[in-house]
C-alpha cells in the first residue's frame, strides 16, 4: 500500500510504504522536532530574560603573591557563571583577570608585600573587571602597552600581558600614578548566541 503525504511548510509531496507504520513515525519524528524547536526559543528567551536582570557585585582583596592568581581566576569565573557563559567566553575573562592579577604581583609590587584588590560588576550582560594594585606605578603607559615591551627583560616575562588583555576583552582602560598604583578597568559583553543550543 502506498501513501502520500505532505508535511507542513513543505511544498513537495513524499511517497512512502506501509501507511500505518510510517505515517505515524513520520509525524511522531515532525512533532519532537516542532517541541524541540519551541523549548528552544524559551529557554534563549528566558536567559535573555535572566540576563537583562542580574545585577551584581563582588569585591575581592588578595595578598600580592602568584599561588593567588589562580584564586582570582577561579572567582571571577564563578560569579559570571549566571550568564551561562560559553567555553570561549569563559576563558577569554579568566585569561584577561590572570594577566591582570600577574601584572599587579610582578611588577606593581615587584614580588614584594601587597595587596590586589579586583571588583567585579554584572550589569544585564555587561561584566566590568576591576584590578588595582598600590604599587610602583607605571611611568609610560602607552609604552608599557606595547606588545613585546617589558620591564622584567632578565625573567620569563612575554611582554604581552595588556595586549592579551585588550585582544580577550572589550574595552580595556588603564590608569596609573608613579609611586600610587595602577587601576586596570576591563568590560566584556557576555553574549548569548542563538546560533549555539
Amino acid at each position: 500500500i502506498y501513501f502520500k503525504c505532505r508535511k507542513a511548510g513543505k511544498s513537495n509531496f513524499v511517497t512512502i510504504r506501509n501507511t500505518k507504520v510510517c505515517g505515524i513515525y513520520e509525524r511522531l519524528e515532525y512533532d519532537n522536532r516542532i517541541k524541540t524547536r519551541i523549548l528552544k526559543e524559551r529557554n534563549r528567551k528566558m536567559q535573555i530574560s535572566i540576563k537583562r536582570k542580574i545585577k551584581n557585585w563582588m569585591q575581592l582583596e588578595i595578598s600580592a603573591i602568584s599561588e593567588n592568581e589562580q584564586l582570582a581566576r577561579i572567582a571571577v569565573a564563578s560569579f559570571i557563571t549566571p550568564l551561562n557563559p560559553t567555553l570561549e567566553e569563559m576563558a577569554d575573562v579568566k585569561t584577561a583577570v590572570s594577566e591582570a592579577v600577574t601584572n599587579a604581583i610582578i611588577h606593581g609590587y615587584e614580588e614584594q608585600a601587597g595587596t590586589v584588590y579586583i571588583r567585579c560588576r554584572l550589569e544585564g550582560e555587561l561584566l566590568e573587571v576591576e584590578v588595582e594594585d598600590k604599587g610602583i606605578g607605571i611611568d609610560n603607559i602607552e609604552l608599557a602597552m606595547e606588545p613585546l615591551f617589558t620591564t622584567k627583560s632578565d625573567a620569563e616575562r612575554s611582554g604581552m600581558g595588556f595586549s592579551f588583555m585588550e585582544a580577550f576583552m572589550d574595552e580595556l582602560e588603564v590608569e596609573s600614578t608613579p609611586g600610587e598604583g595602577t587601576l586596570i578597568r576591563m568590560q566584556k559583553e557576555i553574549g548569548y548566541d542563538p546560533w549555539i543550543c
